[in-house]
């Protein structure tokens, strides 16, 4: 990795996609995780990048365009952020967040996410929406807002078969306390920069600071050799009708809803 914020944590033995926050509660679901454990070694032998915890943003050129467009995308931010209160909560849109948090400390402004209506967000936000189109494999995207204090603790994302990018919009003073750990690995993001990192790692984060941390969160589809690439994708687009992202799509329009009637 050629960018300093990274650091290597004091225990390797946090290098692990092991579930650590829902443990299978029955028999299939036992079977269902030691499934998924062969997928995702499968997925990372086929990965073009190797399995790291933390990609080298030169894996990916199209990065350096992205962040090119950081400062329109900070101001359409700052824009939003003039309501921050009727953000919603995390856990609003998607109800499986509530076993990470259940405060109001962590909001999420929906830009784009498999079979949800964002297009009311996204015309508030044209230069996001156009800096969003460089993602090859774009999944889900939106502003992820964590106020003062906020910690998430460790867990894990739902599948290798895709990548998860930071774009840093807002991170305050002093930075070194505002940080994310992946796997063994401990980043601080830097304004302006991205931060690309394979979240089915054991993660958590940490804004111990007294101002608020703002990213531009995008996850893509991992590039993997073909026809790998291809299945992989096909089996991403089967989000938009799994039923927690239906749940998502449904709680969304509720909020839209409610915001119009305001």
């Amino acid at each position: 990795m050629n960018d300093p914020q990274v650091r290597h944590a004091a225990d390797p033995a946090l290098r692990t996609r092991a579930q650590t926050l829902t443990p299978p509660r029955t028999r299939l679901g036992a079977i269902g995780q030691r499934l998924q454990g062969w997928l995702e070694d499968f997925v990372a032998r086929a990965s073009l990048q190797g399995d790291p915890v933390v990609y080298d943003n030169r894996d990916f050129p199209w990065v350096t365009r992205l962040e090119a467009r950081a400062p329109g995308i900070r101001r359409e931010l700052d824009a939003v952020l003039q309501d921050v209160d009727g953000i919603p909560n995390f856990q609003d849109i998607l109800e499986e967040v509530r076993t990470i948090q259940q405060d109001s400390r962590w909001k999420t402004f929906f830009l784009h996410a498999p079979g949800m209506d964002c297009r009311e967000n996204a015309r508030h936000c044209p230069a996001t929406m156009a800096a969003l189109r460089e993602v090859p494999g774009l999944g889900t995207a939106f502003f992820s807002i964590l106020e003062p204090g906020k910690h998430i603790p460790p867990h894990r994302g739902a599948y290798n078969g895709v990548l998860r990018l930071h774009l840093a919009l807002r991170v305050p003073e002093p930075a070194s306390r505002c940080s994310i750990r992946v796997g063994d690995q401990i980043c601080h993001w830097r304004e302006g920069q991205a931060l690309i990192f394979d979240d089915s790692f054991n993660h958590q984060v940490w804004n111990d600071t007294d101002g608020t941390r703002v990213v531009l969160f995008a996850d893509f589809a991992r590039p993997l050799s073909q026809p790998w690439h291809w299945l992989n994708q096909r089996f991403l687009d089967l989000a938009a009708v799994t039923p927690f992202m239906r749940r998502a799509a449904k709680r969304q329009r509720e909020w839209m809803r409610d915001r119009r009637a305001t």
